[in-house]
């Protein structure tokens, strides 16, 4: 019977310590095996030099480093790169890669699969299949090509990283310690649709930017499209975030999809703009990459910039974002869905 080892990866110096001396080792050697993994980034336990060799096979009965390859790759005509890790029962997740010099943007994922349901999300159509752990996030920061050269995070990918929260809060943990990554929080942006209870949570306890999938100002027409507003209507997600200071170094944003014919009128640019007065905010307007058996089309770039401009005129910084990746099936869950034979 084959041995399931325990991860060291995603684990505080507090807890590697409490490893280190389960194994015999000095408390000390804690420190060392944190730096190991989240400075000098080593693969293996064998690669833990400045510990005795008795020590790290001593280790290696019970533990590994935990950091899993990608499975599959795609390489964009404009330098995106999607990502795909494997997490267990044939499962897999992606992670993609976004270039803009000097900025390289990794979009990592909490989850696979998402129990959200979202009707132009692959991802929520393919069901939930699993928490991330944080090992598993961390994996797709570690195990890229460009891992050494990343310089921003959006936790935007598979998954609504709220309802991982515990595992997606210590993956941050461990991306902006000083005995981690030491990233400063702004370097982060976590992306959510609204689950209340933990996004004040998030909004306490993390210094981090927040980005809120809103993509409709009428509860009615979001609930057509996002089961969530049921659950967590956005006016209370937009009241919450009223209560917060934006206006320092923390950003908050609203990420809205156009679809042709659904959400692009000028009527829904004057909703959104009398939603957010009064918050610090940018709207970002991103184009639809369509997916199979979704009603709704992209909408043309004249259509978006008189939105952008409708959004401009009443007071709301709005931008719209490059569409990146289209050719590599850059909207989440499409190459996941392929490597199940769900696309």
């Amino acid at each position: 019977m084959l041995l399931m080892k325990t991860v060291l990866l995603g684990k505080t110096p507090s807890e590697l310590k409490e490893i280190a001396v389960g194994a015999g080792l000095p408390a000390f050697t804690g420190a060392q095996i944190a730096r190991w993994l989240y400075v000098s980034r080593v693969r293996t336990i064998g690669e833990m030099t400045n510990i005795s060799k008795q020590g790290r096979e001593r280790l290696e009965e019970e533990y590994e480093v935990g950091i899993e390859d990608p499975i599959d790759v795609a390489v964009s005509k404009d330098g995106t790169k999607k990502y795909l890790f494997p997490v267990g029962d044939g499962e897999a997740v992606e992670a993609v890669m976004i270039p803009d010099e000097p900025r390289k943007t990794l979009c990592v994922s909490s989850q696979a699969g998402c129990k959200m349901g979202c009707h132009f999300c692959m991802t929520g159509r393919g069901g939930f299949h699993g928490n991330l752990s944080a090992a598993m996030i961390l994996s797709q920061f570690l195990a890229i090509e460009e891992a050494g050269e990343l310089t921003n995070a959006v936790f935007m990918g598979m998954g609504e990283p709220l309802d991982n929260y515990d595992e997606v809060m210590r993956a941050i943990e461990v991306l902006t310690a000083p005995w981690g990554f030491a990233w400063s929080p702004k370097r982060i942006t976590l992306s959510t649709i609204g689950v209340l209870p933990n996004l004040k949570r998030y909004l306490d306890e993390s210094r981090c930017h927040l980005a809120v999938s809103l993509h409709d100002p009428f509860p009615a027409e979001r609930a057509s499209v996002m089961p969530v507003e049921k659950g967590y209507p956005i006016r209370e997600v937009v009241a919450l975030l009223k209560q917060y200071d934006f206006t320092g170094q923390r950003r908050v944003s609203f990420e809205y999809t156009l679809f042709e014919g659904f959400n692009d009128s000028l009527r829904h640019a004057d909703e959104l703009a009398r939603m957010v007065d009064g918050l610090e905010c940018r709207v970002n307007l991103i184009r639809f990459h369509r997916i199979p058996d979704f009603p709704y089309g992209t909408c043309s770039d004249e259509k978006m910039e008189e939105f952008r401009e409708r959004l401009s005129r009443r007071g709301v910084t709005a931008t719209v974002r490059a569409s990146r990746g289209e050719d590599i099936l850059a909207a989440c869950g499409l190459l996941a869905g392929k490597h199940k034979g769900r696309v």
